[in-house]
C-alpha cells in the first residue's frame, strides 16, 4: 500500500528519533558498565529526544526503573493509525532493537477496535498483515490472552499479543487472569525447585509477581511460602519478554491503574496513537485535519440541516430523499468510471434495548417499521447495531452486492468502526436529551477509497437533526471533530438553520478580487504540462500516460548484487515429546533436533511485495525470478534463503529508484518529441485563477505592524488554512513595493504541476512584480514553493528539478503565440528555504 505523504512524514520523523534513540542507548550502556551507581541519572529517551525533536519531554521508567521512550504519534480520525503502527513496529525493529521477531504487545480500548483490527492482522492479504510479514520474513503469529505461546514462539517469530484495555486495567490484580498462575508459560522460568536461578531472576526482574510475596495466599496455593517462586502468569512472561508496547486510542489509557499497569510490563518502548493526547505526552508529530483532507481521506464539506418540526419523521423523510438522490449520482459515477458507491444512512436514535420501547423515547425498532411501513425501503436494506443485536456483524458492507443503506444506532459505532460508504448521519435523539448527540459525527467523514470523486455531492457528508439550538449543536459538533483529532476542520460546516445564536463557528466568506485588481479578473492564466489530442488538449495522465510507457522488465536490478548477504543461519530447535517408560513420569523428552530458521524462498510472496511499484503482476514475477536467480547464481540456497527477507528491501527500494528514473526519462522524452507541452490553456482543461473562492474564516492575516494585507490578489486571505513560514513570507511578499498582487495557492485544489512522480506539485505562492512600463499592470510572474529546513528531502530535490524544466521550456516559449487573451509575462519557478526565503525575495523584488 502506498503512503500518503502525511504518513511518509509520520515515519521519517520516527526514524530520525530511533536513530537518536539507538545512539544514546549505547552511550547509556557503556555508562552503565562503568557507573552502574549511577545509570538512574542517565536518561537516554530524553538525550535522543533534545537532539532530534527538541520541545519539553516527559520522563517515565519502567517497572524495573530503566529510562523508557514513551512517544505518541498524533493522527486523526481517518488517518490509518493501525497502518502506521506496523510501520512503526518495524522500524523499532530495525533501527532501535535490531531484531526482526520478538513480542509486541498491542494494546485497544474497545471490543469493535479489537475485532476489526485482529480480522485485518490475520488476513494475510492485507495491508496492515503484509507490513508484518515483509517485517518478519513472514513469520506473524497473532495471539489473543488465551492462547498460549512458548519461547520458541518468541524467538523465531514477531508475535502480536492482542489485548484490551480493560485487561490491562488491574484493578485487583489476583482475580484477573493476566496476572495468575497458569502453568502455560513455564517454558520461561526456571524450575519451580531451581532456587538459585528464581532468585537470579527475581533480582534481575524485580517486579515479578511471586508466591505469597504480597502477603497473599491462593486457595490453590496454600501452603506455599517458597518467596522465590516467581508465577509462571502471562503477566510476568511479559515482564520478562519487555515487549513493544503499541496502544490504539493511547488518551483512553491515562487512568493512573492503565499507566502503572502497562509500564510494569517493562517495556522496552510504548508507541502510543490518538487523535487526541493528553498533556504531559511526548509527542512526536502532529497530523492535522488539513492534511488528511489534501491526500482525500475525508469527506469536506459537512454540510448541517436543522429541521423545525417538532415530529422526528419529517427529519428522517428530509434525509432519506438526500440519501437517494445521492444513490442516483452513485449509480452514475460508476457508469463512467465502474466504482462502486452505496451511500449508507446512519441513524442515531435514543433507545434500542428489547425492554425500552417507552412512548417518550425514539426507539430503534420504531424508526425500522417507519421506514419499512411508511417509507417502502425493503427490510433488507435496514440493519440494527447494538449492544444486544448486531444486524451486521461479519458483514462487508463495502461489497457490491451488500443491500445495507440504513443503520440505526445509539451509541455502539461511535468509535472504531469505519465505513467510508456512511454519509449520512441522522441524529433523532430527543433535543432535551443530554445524551452525546453528535458523537456519530467521525463515522461519516472517511472518503471511499481514499480517493475524491470530483463530485461535489459525493465528496462530502451530510448531517440532519431537528429542533436542536443550533449554536449548541454546532459547538458539539466542533467538539465532536477536536476528539477525533480534526479541530482545524471544524470551520468546514455548511449550516441551514434560521437559528442567528451560531458565534463561535467560522463563517463562510467568499473571496473576491480585490477592487484595484478587478481588471485582471479571469485573465491571470497559469502554464501546465499537457497532452494534445487531436485538436483539443488535456491534462498529463501519469498512470496512462506516464508509468505505462515504462518498461518494467528492463529496469536495472543487477546493482542489487553490490550489497553484500549476511552468512548468519539462524537455527530452530524442534523437540519430540512421547510417553515415558518409567512409572515416575508420564511423558518425557524422546529427542531434539535443529532444523533451518530461515524462511523459506517464495516468489508469490516476494511479488505481493513489489506490487505497488510492478503494477503487472506477471512482470512482478519475473522481475522476482530474476533476482533470486542473481543471487542464487552468486550464493547458495540456504544463504538467499535466510537473507531473502533483507533481498526484498533492496529490491524494493531499487525498483522505487529505477521507476522514478525511468518515468523522468519517459517524461521528457514526451517533451523532446513535442507530445507533452508545457502551455497556457485558457479552454476547457486549462487553469486561470477563479474570480470568487468560497472559504471558511473569522480571522484574516494582517502585516506584523497591525494593518491588514493590501497586495494580496484577493480581498481576504484566511489566517486559519497558513503555517507559520507561510503565514511569514505572505507578510514579507505584502511588504514588497516592487510587488503588484501575490496569490496564496491552495493545495489539492488549486493550481498544480504535474511531473513524473505521482504526486502533483502544488506550489504555496504566485507572485507578479510591477510591469516597468505600466505601474497598474503586472510584468514577470514568480511561482514560489517553500520548505522548512526539516524538509530538505529527496523530495525537495524533485521539486527543484521540475520547476528547473519549467523555466527551461518558459524561456522558449512566447505565450502570445497560442493567440491567448494574456500579456507576454515571464513565468519564474522557484523553491525557497526557510534559511534563505528574506534573501530569495529581495533578490526578486529587491
Amino acid at each position: 500500500m502506498e503512503l500518503k505523504e502525511y504518513q511518509i512524514k509520520v515515519i521519517d520523523k520516527l526514524k530520525e528519533y530511533l536513530s537518536a534513540l539507538d545512539e544514546s542507548r549505547k552511550e547509556y550502556l557503556e555508562f552503565l558498565e562503568f557507573k552502574p551507581n549511577l545509570a538512574k541519572f542517565a536518561n537516554f529517551p530524553k538525550e535522543a529526544w533534545n537532539k532530534s525533536v527538541g520541545n519539553i519531554y516527559h520522563s517515565n521508567e519502567n517497572g524495573i526503573g530503566e529510562p523508557l521512550a514513551e512517544l505518541y504519534l498524533k493522527v486523526p480520525t481517518g488517518g490509518g493509525k493501525t497502518l502506521l503502527a506496523c510501520h512503526s513496529i518495524d522500524l523499532i525493529n530495525k533501527i532501535y532493537l535490531k531484531r526482526q521477531t520478538g513480542l509486541v504487545l498491542w494494546i485497544m480500548p474497545t471490543s469493535q477496535i479489537y475485532r476489526q483490527t485482529i480480522l485485518n492482522l490475520k488476513n494475510r492479504e492485507h495491508p496492515y498483515r503484509q507490513v508484518l510479514d515483509i517485517s518478519s520474513g513472514g513469520r506473524v503469529l497473532i495471539k489473543e490472552k488465551t492462547d498460549n505461546f512458548n519461547r520458541l514462539d518468541v524467538e523465531e517469530n514477531l508475535v502480536i499479543l492482542m489485548l484490551m484495555l480493560p485487561s490491562a486495567n488491574r484493578q485487583n490484580k489476583e482475580t484477573l487472569k493476566i496476572f495468575q498462575d497458569s502453568g502455560e508459560f513455564t517454558d520461561f522460568f526456571p524450575d519451580e525447585d531451581n532456587y538459585e536461578l528464581n532468585s537470579k531472576l527475581i533480582k534481575k526482574i524485580s517486579n515479578l509477581d511471586c508466591f505469597t510475596s504480597l502477603g497473599i495466599e491462593d486457595e490453590q496455593f496454600a501452603g506455599i511460602t517458597n518467596l522465590n517462586q516467581p508465577k509462571t502468569s502471562l503477566g510476568n512472561t511479559l515482564r520478562l519478554l519487555k515487549p513493544i508496547i503499541i496502544i490504539d486510542e493511547g488518551h483512553k489509557a491515562y487512568s493512573v491503574n492503565a499507566r502503572n499497569t502497562i509500564r510494569n510490563f517493562n517495556p522496552s518502548i510504548i508507541i502510543e496513537l490518538s487523535a487526541t493526547p493528553p498533556k504531559q505526552t511526548n509527542k512526536l508529530v502532529e497530523i492535522t485535519g488539513k492534511e488528511l483532507n489534501e491526500e482525500e481521506m475525508i469527506k469536506l464539506d459537512i454540510h448541517l440541516t436543522n429541521k423545525t418540526s417538532f415530529d422526528w419523521k419529517d427529519t428522517i423523510l428530509c434525509s432519506i430523499e438526500k440519501r437517494n438522490n445521492l444513490e442516483k449520482t452513485a449509480e452514475n459515477y460508476e457508469q463512467n468510471t465502474g466504482i462502486n458507491i452505496r451511500p449508507i444512512n446512519l441513524i442515531q436514535v435514543e433507545r434500542t434495548g428489547k425492554d425500552q420501547r417507552e412512548g417518550k423515547f425514539i426507539h430503534s425498532e420504531e424508526v425500522k417499521s417507519f421506514l419499512i411501513k411508511k417509507c417502502n425501503i425493503p427490510e433488507e436494506h435496514i440493519a440494527i447495531k447494538s449492544s444486544d443485536k448486531d444486524d451486521i456483524e461479519g458483514i462487508d458492507l463495502l461489497d457490491k452486492d451488500c443491500p445495507i443503506r440504513y443503520i440505526i444506532t445509539k451509541h455502539a459505532l461511535q468509535e472504531g468502526w469505519d465505513c467510508p460508504f456512511a454519509y449520512i448521519l441522522t441524529i433523532l435523539t430527543n433535543p432535551s436529551s443530554q445524551t452525546g448527540i453528535t458523537q456519530l459525527i467521525g463515522r461519516i467523514l472517511r472518503q471511499p477509497f481514499a480517493q475524491k470523486t470530483k463530485i461535489k455531492e459525493l465528496d462530502e457528508c451530510y448531517v440532519y437533526t431537528f429542533r436542536q439550538n443550533a449554536a449548541n449543536l454546532v459547538k458539539g459538533i466542533k467538539s465532536n471533530l477536536e476528539s477525533e483529532g480534526l479541530g482545524d476542520i471544524a470551520g468546514r460546516i455548511s449550516i441551514d438553520s434560521d437559528d442567528d445564536s451560531i458565534s463561535d463557528v467560522l463563517k463562510e466568506n467568499i473571496m473576491q478580487y480585490r477592487d484595484k485588481f478587478k481588471q485582471f479578473e479571469g485573465k491571470i492564466y497559469l502554464p501546465k504540462f499537457v497532452i494534445q489530442e487531436k485538436e483539443s488538449w488535456r491534462d498529463v495522465n501519469f498512470e496512462a500516460d506516464i508509468l505505462s510507457q515504462i518498461d518494467y522488465e528492463n529496469l536495472e536490478i543487477d546493482t542489487l548484487l553490490e550489497i553484500s548477504l549476511s552468512n548468519i543461519r539462524k537455527q530452530e530447535q524442534e523437540l519430540i515429546i512421547g510417553l515415558s517408560d518409567e512409572e515416575s513420569e508420564l511423558v518425557k523428552e524422546k529427542g531434539r533436533f535443529e532444523k533451518s530458521g530461515r524462511l523459506k524462498i517464495n516468489e508469490s510472496f516476494l511479488t505481493r511485495q513489489i506490487l505497488d511499484i510492478i503494477p503487472n503482476p506477471w512482470i512482478g514475477m519475473k522481475l522476482g525470478q530474476k533476482v533470486i536467480k542473481l543471487f542464487i547464481d552468486q550464493y547458495d540456497n540456504e544463504t538467499v534463503s535466510s537473507n531473502f527477507v533483507f533481498i526484498i528491501e533492496k529490491l524494493k527500494k531499487q525498483l522505487e529508484k529505477e521507476r522514478d528514473k525511468a518515468a523522468e526519462k519517459v517524461f521528457k522524452q514526451l517533451v523532446i518529441e513535442k507530445k507533452l507541452h508545457f502551455f497556457l490553456i485558457t479552454d476547457k482543461g486549462g487553469f486561470k485563477i477563479p474570480p470568487r473562492i468560497k472559504v471558511y474564516s473569522n480571522k484574516q492575516l494582517i502585516r506584523d505592524d497591525n494593518t491588514l494585507i493590501q497586495r494580496s490578489l484577493f480581498d481576504i486571505v484566511p489566517e486559519e488554512n497558513i503555517n507559520e513560514l507561510e503565514k511569514s513570507v505572505a507578510i514579507y511578499l505584502d511588504q514588497q513595493e516592487k510587488l503588484l498582487w501575490w496569490y496564496r495557492n491552495m493545495s489539492k485544489q488549486d493550481y498544480h504541476i504535474q511531473g513524473w512522480k505521482r504526486n502533483k506539485i502544488y506550489p504555496d505562492f504566485i507572485a507578479a512584480e510591477v510591469n516597468s512600463d505600466d505601474k497598474t499592470d503586472y510584468g514577470n510572474v514568480y511561482v514560489l514553493e517553500t520548505k522548512g529546513l526539516h524538509l530538505k528531502n529527496e523530495d525537495t530535490k524533485y521539486k527543484q528539478d521540475v520547476f528547473a524544466l519549467c523555466n527551461e521550456l518558459g524561456i522558449k516559449k512566447a505565450w502570445k503565440e497560442l493567440d491567448l487573451d494574456f500579456p507576454d509575462k515571464k513565468m519564474q519557478f522557484q523553491v525557497i528555504f526557510e534559511d534563505e526565503w528574506k534573501s530569495k525575495i529581495n533578490k526578486i523584488f529587491g
